[in-house]
């Protein structure tokens, strides 16, 4: 009997390790093709491991809750055929990034020489010794290095993080062999005021996502200068049309017709208006995104939040958008998303009236520069301005807020961008078909 190497797939392109959170089949089960073997979370999505042969499990290496990288193998599987060992075949062309990649791993021995000899006094921030090889192999300097966006413990900067930055930044020489000057001092570390309680009290453990959404956040506010601006926009047109071509769209499509699709198809217009809302900063490099990827953040029933990307977002009509947004929704909501579907957003949207509110201050989705939130519709009483004159009238009325990091985007961007939103909805057509 031969026996198969289950491994940890690719989840992709910036998920690098899962963590095991349950196994369904046992040692000794007998196991089909395309059955589920075990259930991994990412820092992304939850996501399940079928079986890519059939026979039966003979050996499970990573216990619940172990953190495993992206290939390791993580169970034995014993199929009919000679005895040997075999795993899932993988391609193996190599990208110029995957060249860089590995040249800079190659060299990390000898790069590690160099660092014995550097002066560590002007740098408050910890860097591995293997971090530190790597910027000093590649002539990457502090303030290059510093602004990097570590994912490990404390914000520390991790080797694929640094790798990972290296594919955009090419493969730069280090140039009159200067050395890079690092500090070896220990992070500080913050100092938790003691909380009193009393017997009436409850402690509730923070759930794996509702940590990793706390850090993001916490994260997201430390790198970016967030401002907001706030416009209100009149959406009678567009509740008056809806309410007038809904059940037809239902008929037809399939689907129920909300606000959510139409406004986002808004904001897709809107971006093309201005792309330079549409960008991602890395150091002090402007990286202009070639497509619009809508992000939609998605309340999951547990209270955590979710954000699917709907790719190529300008591209879809109505109907197609309206298709999208149904199809990520119900499925966000059954945690049956796609890794690869919370991936490459390019700007984000949060409909923070589902919930009542009027408006908010959200908070930047990070390596995006802007996020917008749209506030509850209410009716409101309001001047109406006609060729025979002002009068008073019932109105739908929407708070739009839009938070953008002020590094790279000024108040007259961030402020036009809400403008052009508002001026697109409120030039929607009563009389247009779907």
């Amino acid at each position: 009997m031969a026996k198969f190497e289950l491994k940890l797939p690719k989840m992709g392109e910036s998920v690098a390790e899962a963590t095991i959170t349950s196994w369904l089949k046992e040692v000794g089960d007998t196991i089909e093709m395309d059955d589920t073997i075990v259930e991994v979370a990412t820092d992304k999505v939850d996501s399940e491991v079928p079986s890519e042969v059939d026979g039966k499990l003979v050996e499970i290496l990573f216990e619940k809750d172990a953190v495993v990288q992206v290939g390791q193998t993580i169970a034995i599987i014993e199929i009919e055929g000679e005895e040997g060992v075999t795993s899932a075949v993988e391609d193996t062309k190599e990208t110029p990034n995957d060249v860089i990649i590995k040249e800079v791993e190659n060299t990390v021995e000898v790069a590690k020489e160099a660092v014995a000899s550097i002066d560590t006094s002007s740098s408050d921030r910890f860097y591995s010794p293997l971090v530190k090889s790597i910027a000093a192999k590649e002539g990457i300097s502090i303030s290059e290095l510093e602004s990097i966006h570590g994912t490990g413990k404390e914000g520390r900067v991790t080797k694929n993080d640094i790798l990972d930055y290296l594919k955009t930044r090419g493969n730069s020489p280090v140039k009159n062999n200067e050395a890079i000057q690092f500090d070896i001092e220990k992070p500080k570390k913050t100092v938790a005021t003691p909380i009193a309680m009393s017997g009436e009290d409850e402690i509730i453990e923070m759930s794996r996502m509702g940590k990793l959404i706390s850090k993001h956040m916490v994260d997201s506010v430390q790198t970016s200068a967030h401002v907001q601006s706030f416009i209100e926009v009149d959406v009678t047109n567009i509740v008056n049309w809806r309410n007038k071509v809904k059940n037809a769209f239902q008929q037809r499509e399939g689907e129920k017709l909300t606000f959510t699709p139409i406004f986002m198809q808004a904001v897709a217009q809107t971006i093309k208006k201005h792309p330079m809302i549409n960008i991602s900063l890395d150091g002090d490099k402007i990286i202009k995104r070639g497509n619009i990827n809508l992000g939609m953040a998605a309340a999951l029933p547990d209270g955590n939040l979710i954000v699917p990307v709907i790719k190529n977002a300008d591209e879809l009509s109505l109907v197609g958008m309206t298709k999208k947004v149904n199809d990520l929704a119900s499925r966000s909501r059954a945690n049956k998303l796609k890794p690869d579907e919370i991936q490459g957003g390019t700007y984000t949207v949060t409909n923070i009236g589902s919930f009542g509110s009027i408006t908010g201050t959200p908070i930047i989705n990070q390596p995006q520069v802007a996020i917008l939130a749209l506030g509850a519709i209410i009716k409101k009483p309001a001047v109406i301005e006609t060729p025979q004159g002002d009068l008073i009238g019932i109105r739908h009325k929407m708070i739009v807020s839009h938070s953008y990091d002020h590094r790279v985007v000024n108040g007259a961007l961030g402020g036009m961008f809400i403008k052009t939103f508002k001026d697109i909805i409120e030039a929607w057509d009563l009389n247009q078909d779907f």
